[in-house]
């Protein structure tokens, strides 16, 4: 209280007094301005003035700071400074005729120090509602104090500040897959038009609010329930219905190993794709596992995965190479709990072992033996299988089939020899007449000749042996020249012309049905020789 002033009750008393009860001839106090607004910290003038002329005591009562910059006969001037908060300051007088007082009405304004948008949610599920929470610290004066929350540019929310320190404003927001990567803001705004000032206004810092849709389904998880060591299969992961299926995250693993997967995204669909390589040390059961995060939820499925080893079963001939009449061993064996079928074995009590025995003929060579092993895993049965070939020796084959004993073929005709010999090796074959050796050709098409005509001897030979078959030619032409003998008599003529006539049709007509004979007898041998070969 500033020295010689009186007592603010007394003076707000005084105040009372003057007001109700003027002095005589009507002194009165006044204060200008009656009514301020000013920035927090800053400085004002005030002056105080009373009607009375005569000696009188004038002064102004507040708890600013102030000072005496001015006065006259009936006036004063004071400086408030650095006015932080709203006051009333009482100008007042005393004089003769009575006392008197005028109150003054300061008001402070100031920006609000802060402004700000609380967190959002991380993530944020469509369709749920979340809650939009401004917080603002100062400002005055509150009661023109505006809090306004923002979507963008857009007004969600307007709300008086109130008188909480900090304020709190607050708005409930739904949010949709529109509002996934909008920014979210509230601003103050500080309306002092009325008060001849401006809108002052101050905003937060935005923030983006991220929305996802994450199905109730779990994950499906297609992959092999049984896998061998050594072999590689595709696993694949997809869900449906993510938004925004962009931000997922696919978590592979087998047991305790991640696997790297390939991510293809479509509209709000994933798919997950990974190799998985069976190894020794995870022989056994083993639980694959796909999760798709997003959201900070996440969906999860689990399928067991079993690792096994199983080898192809060992099929052994005793000889994979025999002579004929040789007794061969065949047998055929696999891992503990595996059944194996081994054909050709007589019926016995399935097991891991199958074997049979056999006096090998020419019929066997190049036959093949199968054996086929199958083991239960995880209520699933797998086969391996192998093979293996049996070859026969023995001698050369020249059969009636393969090789004919009589051909008949018209003269100047176009033909082929066919003489096919079997045996294991391969034996050479030649035919030769057996007159003079003249060479027959085999298997080349040729015109025939009446020089070809003959027995031939056809002889196949290896390092198992030999055989030989003969084979006949038989080669038709006409008789073009034919010896006439005239006779003397008549009657002897015509004997011989009657003879001679008779000799002529009779050779005509065996010529005619030997032609045809023949011509029936190369038919069915090309018949023969149409049909493929089959090794004895």
């Amino acid at each position: 209280m500033v020295p010689g002033a009186a007592h603010p009750a007394m003076l707000a008393l005084l105040a009372l007094l003057g007001a109700l009860l003027p002095g005589p001839g009507g002194a009165q106090t006044s204060v200008q301005p009656p009514n301020a607004i000013i920035p927090r910290g800053s400085s004002i003038t005030v002056n105080c003035s009373t009607s009375c002329d005569q000696h009188t005591l004038l002064g102004l009562e507040t708890q600013l700071a102030k000072r005496e910059v001015d006065h006259g006969n009936n006036w004063k001037i004071f400086e408030l400074s650095g006015v932080q908060k709203d006051s009333m300051p009482i100008c007042y007088s005393s004089c003769p005729s009575g006392q008197a007082s005028a109150l003054m009405n300061l008001t402070v304004y100031w920006f609000p120090e802060r402004v700000e948008l609380a967190p959002l949610p991380p993530w944020q599920p469509v369709d749920e509602h979340f809650i939009l929470r401004c917080m603002v610290s100062g400002g005055a004066p509150r009661d023109h104090l505006t809090v306004v929350l923002l979507h963008g540019e857009k007004e969600l929310s307007r709300q008086p500040a109130g008188n909480g320190e900090p304020a709190e404003v607050t708005v409930t927001v739904l949010a949709t897959r529109d509002d996934h990567g909008a920014n979210f803001s509230c601003r103050t705004e500080l309306d002092l038009r009325s008060q001849g000032l401006g809108l002052f206004q101050n905003s937060s810092a935005p923030r983006k609010l991220r929305t996802f849709v994450l199905p109730m389904t779990d994950p499906h998880l297609a992959t092999h329930r049984v896998l061998e060591v050594g072999t590689e299969w595709q696993v694949n992961c997809t869900l449906d219905g993510l938004f925004p299926v962009s931000e997922a995250e696919v978590h592979l693993a087998l047991g305790d190993m991640r696997l790297q997967p390939t991510i293809t995204y479509n509209d709000d669909s994933l798919l997950a794709k990974a190799w998985v390589k069976g190894k020794v040390e995870e022989e056994g059961v083993q639980y694959l596992t796909c999760a798709v995060n997003l959201g900070g939820q996440s969906r999860r499925s689990q399928e067991s995965v079993t690792i096994y080893s199983f080898p192809a079963p060992n099929l052994t001939l005793s000889q994979p190479e025999v002579s004929e009449w040789t007794m061969v061993n065949v047998e055929c064996e696999a891992q503990a709990g595996a059944v194996v079928t081994l054909n050709g074995a007589p019926a016995r009590t399935p097991g891991p072992r199958a074997q049979l025995q056999l006096n090998a003929s020419a019929e066997d060579n190049g036959r093949s033996f199968f054996c086929s092993a199958a083991l239960e895993v995880a209520e699933q049965v797998v086969h391996k299988h192998q093979t293996r070939e049996l070859r026969v020796l023995y001698g050369p084959r020249l059969n009636e089939r393969d090789c004919l004993g009589n051909w008949t073929w018209q003269e100047g005709s176009q033909q082929t020899l066919r003489c096919q010999a079997w045996g294991n090796p391969t034996p050479k074959l030649n035919c030769s007449r057996k007159e003079d050796g003249a060479l027959l050709p085999i298997g080349d098409l040729r015109p025939v000749k009446r020089e070809v005509a003959g027995t031939y001897q056809c002889r196949a030979t290896s390092t198992c042996g030999e055989v030989t078959r003969e084979v006949v030619i038989n080669v038709i032409y006409h008789q073009n020249n034919m010896a006439i003998v005239i006779p003397v008599a008549s009657v002897i003529i015509l004997g011989t012309v009657v003879t001679a006539a008779c000799i002529y049709n009779c050779q005509r007509k065996i010529q005619k049905y030997e032609l045809q004979k023949a011509r029936k007898a190369q038919e069915e041998a090309a018949m023969k020789l149409n049909t493929p070969a089959t090794p004895p």
